[in-house]
């Protein structure tokens, strides 16, 4: 009977363990990140979608700030919104990035010079909490057509390269959400968003690099 006692005690500390170790993952980024345009944006924004595909094992937290940029000096920089400050809190175990594409805006990307060290600077801040969290870092989805100053030409002679320079010498990993669009520009309704299906295979990208781990 003691043995039962005993075994039935340690299979309900190894359940509670299991609950409480889940694997949190913070998905940093811009409107593109919260679901913007996304019918069913509650359901069908990417981290949602995430988080289905990777099961119960992981928590999933959306903190896409609308408009926001790396920049520190753009117009909305996600340095000085509560989304920063909540997925910091957060001790998130994997943080993905996704932020780049509001600061090709002319008036964000006067401060372009800025943009390396800002970006590598929020890397340092995530890589300092105590949960050590794995970070990655996102390719920007295309812009099919310059839309409120947001322009392709910047996401791929500046932005990329540059992002590549930084996982390079940060060892954070690329995740590539640029080329598994380049032939399904209708899943960009309006030019820079993604619909749901669209978010599904950011989705899904996200989560096969997650997996590797």
């Amino acid at each position: 009977m003691k043995k039962l006692i005993l075994s039935l005690t340690i299979l309900l500390v190894c359940i509670n363990y299991s609950f409480s170790e889940a694997i949190k993952v913070a998905c940093v980024g811009d409107s593109i990140t919260y679901g913007s345009g996304i019918k069913d944006r509650k359901n069908m924004n990417y981290p949602t979608q995430l988080g289905k595909l990777l099961g119960d094992k992981y928590e999933i937290k959306n903190f896409g700030n609308s408009g926001s940029t790396m920049l520190k000096k753009g117009d909305k920089p996600y340095w000085k919104q509560k989304e920063f400050k909540a997925a910091l809190e957060f001790k998130p175990n994997i943080v993905v990035i996704k932020l780049g594409t509001n600061d090709t805006k002319p008036q964000n990307w006067k401060h372009s010079a800025d943009y390396y060290d800002d970006y590598k600077s929020m890397i340092s801040m995530f890589s300092s909490l105590s949960s050590k969290p794995k970070i990655f870092i996102c390719l920007p989805v295309p812009v099919v057509e310059t839309r409120w100053g947001i322009t392709d030409e910047i996401v791929n002679n500046d932005i990329i390269p540059t992002l590549k320079k930084i996982s390079a010498q940060t060892k954070c990993k690329i995740i590539d959400l640029n080329t598994p669009f380049h032939d399904k520009h209708d899943l960009i309704p309006d030019k820079v968003h993604p619909n749901a299906k669209g978010a599904t295979i950011m989705a899904k990208e996200v989560a096969n690099s997650i997996i590797k781990l």
